[in-house]
């Protein structure tokens, strides 16, 4: 008798048993692109409150999914897809079929790297426009070799928090002290590739921007608490480690699109 590889006497793993459902993966797709509450992700997948926060139970059982109450309206919950955890279950799925199926993703786009002709334009927002858009504009600028040109900006500008500062430059070596608090008016009307909001109540009154830009949701809770500063300090720092995910896979979304929309080169060119 011919003996079996391992894997054929093995059942799917779990992560595909559960991802696997149709219904799920369309949740898991929706929330790979923004966070959303039940009553969005109803209306995109077509099914009835009720299925679709059974199915997302499942999800968070998974802990593929994450849920967080709304700044905006507590009654209100956001749900999130934990990007890191699923590339590492997709990766465990691979490897446990075969070694040679484990995945890796391609390195983050250096400054040694051959930029767009045009630099995806991205806004970051939140309500002060002192931390969390701050942080981000910082790293999307700074990690992405170029390829992003970000900006920030906040519904009811504040001055950029001191600790804002501190973690950037402990965390990333970034220098946020020179940056400013700026005015969402200041950017309507413009142009951008994505529009992300960072604070739930900011993308209540999020103004619809011209050419129809990619607008995502990052619903990520607010570190400056009014709390003493070194009160607050390890929020701070939780906010740049969970940024920091956020704007990784925001850039490699960024190079796909940008590598997809790339024209074909000469040598790809058929002979007439």
């Amino acid at each position: 008798m011919t003996p079996q590889p391992l894997a054929a006497n093995l059942g799917p793993p779990p992560f595909l048993r559960l991802a696997g459902h149709p219904l799920r993966w369309r949740l898991l797709s929706e929330l790979a692109r923004s966070d959303r509450m039940v009553h969005e992700l109803t209306g995109l997948v077509g099914e009835p409150q009720s299925l679709v926060s059974y199915h997302l139970g499942k999800l968070r059982g998974g802990r593929l999914v994450s849920a967080r109450r709304s700044a905006a309206d507590g009654r209100d919950t956001y749900y999130g897809l934990d990007l890191a955890r699923v590339g590492g279950q997709l990766a465990a799925a691979g490897g446990a079929l075969h070694p040679g199926l484990r995945l890796s993703r391609p390195p983050a786009p250096s400054a040694d790297d051959a930029a767009p002709i045009t630099p995806a334009r991205v806004l970051f927002l939140c309500t002060g426009n002192s931390a969390r858009s701050q942080m981000a504009e910082a790293m999307a600028n700074a990690f992405s070799g170029g390829a992003v040109r970000a900006v920030s900006a906040g519904s009811q500008p504040k001055a950029l928090h001191p600790n804002a500062v501190r973690a950037m430059r402990e965390a990333h070596g970034l220098d946020l002290s020179s940056q400013a608090s700026k005015s969402l008016a200041v950017f309507e009307g413009q142009g951008f590739d994505w529009v992300i909001s960072l604070c739930d109540r900011v993308r209540e009154v999020c103004p619809a921007f011209p050419g129809q830009p990619e607008v995502v949701h990052w619903s990520i809770a607010n570190p400056a608490t009014g709390e003493p500063d070194d009160v607050t300090y390890p929020l701070f720092q939780q906010t740049a480690a969970e940024l920091a995910g956020r704007v990784d896979y925001l850039l490699a979304a960024v190079c796909a699109r940008a590598s997809a929309l790339e024209p074909q080169g000469e040598a790809d060119e058929r002979p007439s």
